[in-house]
């Protein structure tokens, strides 16, 4: 077999897929415990030999590329000029390269807000500041008080190219690490995230798989990246398709997982109705945002406490008191598969509740602004409305027996006007939790990679949605 092994180190499990390259699909799927804390080898050969199981041998892989989300995920603090601008520009910047963001400052830092960020324990310091040719005092005041600083971690640079040098100069003096990158917003709203993008990345390969462990398996891997960067390097291929293959045009993925719930889109946003002036800074177009107080299992409580207890107890069509039962089982055992009746009704409640505050926190929305001249409508961060397809992965959407029910909470809402959330988009269903793999796979073999993802995401009753590329084929003789 002409075959490609794709890994996650998840948190709690360390899942593994073997890819037939030349038939464009999954030949086997398993997993194994994800021992971050130990040695991951010990997971991932658990792993390998669950997968040999299945494939009766392993074959001799052509590629080895992994994805890590494992022990909280990549943990980032941005720094910024004015949070309207800067800092939102290094908060699109630090979340499209596959980072939690766990704090973000603006303005001038102070001896609190430093060791505010030393608290914070980041995996990265992201620091941004001022156009090119702009204000260079605030970013350089911020470089020094970083360096002044206990601050051991990572610091990616990304800011006014007239201070890089000095502030470079700054930081190598006092022995803290770090990488320039082009400025995340040259020019007054416009955003460019994609150098501190790959540079972050550059910085999370080096750096931060030693820290969270995964490292004791790198000279394993050709490839290692963060897992939520895969994912939305496969949202952006499943978009915009390649040479031969036309994709699937603007597109929502949501992703309900353990810990966050995760939402990638993309699309452009522009207004979709005539005469709405745009407001704020603009939106990337393909954009992700992390919803850390949305996870299944880590953050239950959380969801049931945003959405109220009586609303999920109706949904999960059990009494509060159980609810507060199961919540209490969740909370003592994170890894908990659903067992009962209940637990699979609790996890569906949970999930659709999640994926909608999500997609509603993402969305951008449309109101009545009064000026001088009247009247105005106003659109603030991305119209979904006209997006076409929404995706749904992660581990209770995949082994969900009606995974349409969680992806129409996603829906926009007619008592809820203002929302701009996608109305009348084709659902596909990622069962093989396959869209990490196909995201790393893009890195080496992206005709290779969309195939895969054309072929193995289905619609919500199961069927498969392979689409005909014949220009995206391999020859008989590969």
């Amino acid at each position: 077999m002409n075959a490609a092994l794709l890994i996650d180190f998840g948190s709690t499990y360390t899942k593994v897929r073997a890819v037939d390259l030349d038939a464009r699909e999954i030949a086997a799927t398993a997993q194994g415990p994800s021992t971050v804390t130990t040695d991951v080898n010990i997971g991932l050969d658990a792993a390998l030999g669950a997968l040999k199981g299945r494939l009766g041998d392993l074959p001799r892989f052509r590629y080895r590329l992994a994805a890590s989300s494992a022990a909280g995920g990549l943990r980032m603090v941005t720094i910024g000029l004015v949070r309207e601008l800067t800092a939102q520009a290094a908060r699109e910047a630090a979340l499209g390269a596959g980072a939690k963001l766990v704090g973000c400052f603006a303005y001038r830092l102070t001896r609190g807000d430093v060791a505010r960020i030393i608290d914070l324990e980041p995996d990265i310091v992201l620091l941004c500041g001022g156009t090119d040719g702009g204000d260079s005092a605030v970013i350089l005041h911020n470089a020094r008080a970083l360096a002044r600083s206990a601050l051991d971690r990572p610091i990616v640079v990304a800011g006014n190219r007239d201070a890089a040098e000095e502030i470079a100069e700054v930081l190598a003096a006092a022995r803290k690490p770090h990488v320039v990158a082009d400025n995340v917003m040259p020019e007054l709203n416009v955003l460019r995230t994609e150098g501190a993008r790959e540079a972050i990345r550059g910085v999370f390969i080096r750096r931060i798989v030693h820290a969270k462990g995964v490292d004791r398996a790198r000279e394993r891997l050709d490839v290692l990246m963060p897992t939520p960067a895969a994912v939305l390097d496969a949202a952006e291929l499943l978009a915009n398709g390649v040479q031969g293959g036309d994709g699937l045009g603007e597109l929502l993925v949501v992703d309900p997982g353990g810990a966050t719930t995760d939402v990638h889109s993309i699309c452009a946003g522009a207004p979709s109705v005539d005469g709405v002036v745009q407001q704020g800074m603009p939106e990337p177009f393909a954009k992700r945002t992390v919803e850390g107080d949305l996870g299944m299992r880590h953050n239950a409580a959380s969801i049931v406490e945003a959405c109220g207890a009586a609303r999920i107890a109706v949904e999960a069509r059990i009494t509060q008191s159980l609810l507060e039962a199961l919540l209490a089982r969740i909370a003592a055992d994170a890894g908990r598969l659903p067992e009962s009746d209940e637990d699979v009704r609790l996890d569906l409640a949970l999930a659709r509740a999640a994926v909608g505050l999500a997609v509603k926190r993402h969305a951008g929305t449309r109101e009545i602004a009064y000026t001088a001249l009247g009247p105005v409508q106003v659109q603030r961060g991305k119209d979904l409305s006209r997006v076409r397809t929404l995706i749904g992965t992660g581990g209770v959407i995949a082994a969900s027996a009606a995974p349409e029910a969680i992806l129409r909470a996603a829906l926009a809402d007619p008592a809820e006007p203002a929302s701009l959330r996608p109305k009348a988009p084709e659902w596909r269903i990622d069962r093989d939790y396959a869209l990490f793999a196909c995201g790393l796979l893009a890195r080496v073999e992206r005709r290779a990679a969309y195939e895969l993802a054309m072929a193995t995401l289905s619609g919500p009753s199961g069927e498969r949605q392979r689409e005909s590329c014949t220009a995206c084929r391999p020859s008989s003789g590969r």
